[in-house]
């Protein structure tokens, strides 16, 4: 039993890594991110986090093989393209001009699943292999709730002190994401 649960949490804070990294550059685009906007960013991505291995759960009891052969590629393309959107916005920014004091809800949506769907991986596996999904899934939502939340509180000093470098950072780490994503499932890295 215990190893089971250290197992779960250590994949519960393995899963919740990209989405750490991601709100370090969340919160260093922001003007003082208030501790109620990391909760709210924490909870977003924390409830994303935890829905996207029972997605995968369920996805992996009907057509395991349907997903496992395009997630690579939905990750792909949307931290591409996410990426991209914020090393663009970080380019274009000047000293002089103002930062936002909360992220819209689109934005952290589809930000929290791009970064979520190893987690979905996870609930295929799962799946398969027929084991319990229920704690292994509130384990991941909880782990990334404390880690963005925290991430994001982080990334208010690392904008403080290094701005326009954290955000352009925070896009290049998501296209990485992305593009490691792929290289793995292709096996292009062995």
């Amino acid at each position: 039993m215990t190893v089971n649960l250290l197992a779960t949490a250590v994949l519960a804070f393995s899963m919740s890594t990209d989405a750490f990294a991601v709100s370090i550059g969340k919160g260093a685009a922001l003007h003082k991110p208030r501790f109620s906007e990391a909760l709210r960013t924490g909870a977003i991505f924390g409830s994303i986090e935890a829905a996207t291995p029972l997605i995968g759960w369920a996805i992996g009891i009907a057509a395991s093989s349907y997903v496992a052969a395009i997630d690579h590629w939905i990750a792909f393309i949307v931290l591409g393209l996410i990426g991209a959107k914020m090393i663009y916005e970080g380019v274009q920014k000047t000293e002089d001009d103002e930062k936002p004091q909360r992220h819209g809800l689109g934005q952290l949506v589809l930000t929290a699943f791009a970064t979520s769907i190893d987690s979905m991986a996870v609930g295929v596996t799962i799946s398969i292999l027929g084991s319990e999904i229920g704690l292994t899934a509130a384990a991941i939502g909880l782990a990334t709730f404390l880690m963005v939340t925290i991430g994001m509180m982080m990334g208010q000093y690392v904008g403080a002190r290094f701005g326009k470098i954290a955000e352009l950072c925070g896009g290049a780490m998501l296209i990485f994401l992305g593009t490691q994503t792929l290289v793995e499932h292709l096996g292009l890295l062995h």
